[in-house]
């Protein structure tokens, strides 16, 4: 390699180990790395700019957008009430329907953001069936990390798929005349809350039938709530039809957002809403700027073809047996993206696989095996993904303590090892196998 090329791939290597340590705020270190390779000739400010994928940009924001004036309507509250009603009172079950319904939701709204709006809203329920919140809060978290991945909308990897591979909404239901990621993950997520279940959650707290009869559960102004529903339902409809309506799905997300704003700002004191000002401070302006910068730092590694020299590195692994090599990639980024921030990483081997693709090597088995161990694998602890920090620190402010790290793996090693063997046995017949030669 080049010089240019090695002080490239020093600083992007530096970048993530100041991230993992945490020592700088993620956000300042990764625009820090973006800065350094400017300044080393790596690109120029203007590529730098170039590089970042808009278009993702534009549909987390919308989506964002969007959503918080969903979780602002009263309707997240009222599924979780309704989620108590149909468990009857029964703790476990409880945490496996609130658990599920986290996971739905997640499928179409960003897991911090869906964790932040059912982690409060379930707490309650925690209190009035007397069952500590930790448990609870962190399978919200996992649901939501693993769930963000079945379907476009739900997390940046999708999103980045969408960028890298042109993998459109439906791509990620059915694909090339099998299940994709839609089914492979719902099934997995069954199968895992199920063994969960028998793993710790039955033994949790005692039937308690009528608990939550005090819990409010009406929808404060149901206008409101139908408008937002309305709107976000819409903007997911549009997106769907993405191809047909040949525009990007950043611009349907954010004109989603603009519309359901001057419908709301329009109708002024008749809707108990937020105003525009509430939702656009309650955004994660800092996790904006990390995934910018993300962009800029892969595409440092792409410009300088250090990816491509990667790939031609694991190009004979995969030439000689696929199947060994798809399994490779995906146990090897299990543990990896459960101490590495995981979009990163994705991001990375995203790039990689298409440059392998170049040479002849099928890319969306090894695309789709990489996108679902990467999501998996993060749930091992809150350094692989932002979403479970978030969780965690919910769950120790409610419970006033701090969860150790072996209560926290407790919870997160049998959920991520479950869920990893089933999701590697379903890719493997559906996906890498019908693809050897």
């Amino acid at each position: 390699m080049s010089m240019v090329q090695w002080l490239t791939f020093a600083v992007f290597a530096a970048t993530i180990v100041a991230i993992v340590v945490n020592k700088i705020d993620s956000t300042v270190a990764a625009l820090l790395g973006v800065a350094v390779m400017v300044w080393l000739g790596t690109m120029t400010e203007t590529e730098a700019a170039q590089l970042v994928d808009w278009n993702v940009i534009a549909i987390l924001v919308g989506i964002w957008v969007i959503a918080g004036y969903f979780g602002r309507s009263g309707v997240p509250s009222w599924l979780s009430v309704q989620s108590l009603r149909l468990s009857g009172g029964r703790p476990g079950l409880l945490i496996m329907v609130l658990s599920m319904l986290t996971g739905i939701l997640s499928m179409f709204i960003d897991n911090v953001v869906c964790i932040l709006m059912m982690a409060p809203v379930a707490l309650p329920l925690a209190r009035a069936l007397k069952i500590p919140a930790t448990p609870l809060v962190l399978m919200i978290g996992f649901s939501a990390n693993i769930m963000g991945t079945a379907l476009l909308l739900g997390d940046l990897p999708p999103q980045m798929l969408h960028s890298v591979a042109g993998a459109e909404f439906f791509d990620f239901v059915w694909q090339h005349g099998r299940p994709s990621s839609l089914p492979i993950l719902m099934v997995t997520f069954v199968i895992t809350l199920s063994l969960m279940y028998f793993y710790g959650f039955r033994r949790i707290g005692k039937p308690a039938a009528g608990s939550g009869a005090e819990i409010e559960s009406k929808i404060p102004d149901p206008l409101f709530a139908g408008i937002a529903v309305g709107m976000f339902l819409l903007t997911v409809l549009a997106m769907a039809m993405r191809e047909t309506l040949g525009v990007k799905l950043g611009f349907i997300a954010v004109t989603g957002a603009i519309a359901l704003v001057l419908i709301v700002e329009l109708m002024g004191e008749r809707l108990k809403a937020p105003s525009f000002e509430e939702i656009i401070q309650s955004l994660d302006w800092r996790a904006v700027l990390f995934y910018i910068a993300l962009f800029a730092l892969v595409g440092g590694l792409e410009k300088t073809h250090i990816l491509q020299l990667m790939a031609d590195a694991m190009k004979p692994l995969f030439a000689n047996n696929f199947a060994l090599g798809a399994t490779l990639l995906y146990w090897v980024t299990i543990p990896i993206v459960g101490l590495v921030e995981h979009d990163a990483y994705i991001l990375t081997f995203l790039y990689m696989i298409r440059d392998l693709g170049a040479a002849g090597i099928p890319t969306w088995p090894l695309w789709w095996m990489v996108l679902w161990s990467g999501t998996i694998g993060s749930n091992l602890t809150i350094a692989g993904a932002p979403a479970l920090y978030v969780a965690l620190r919910i769950a120790e402010k409610e419970e006033d303590r701090k969860v150790s790290l072996r209560e926290f793996l407790s919870w997160s090693i049998p959920f991520t090892l479950v869920s990893a063997f089933v999701c590697y046995a379903l890719g493997m017949l559906i996906w890498v196998l019908p693809y050897m030669k």
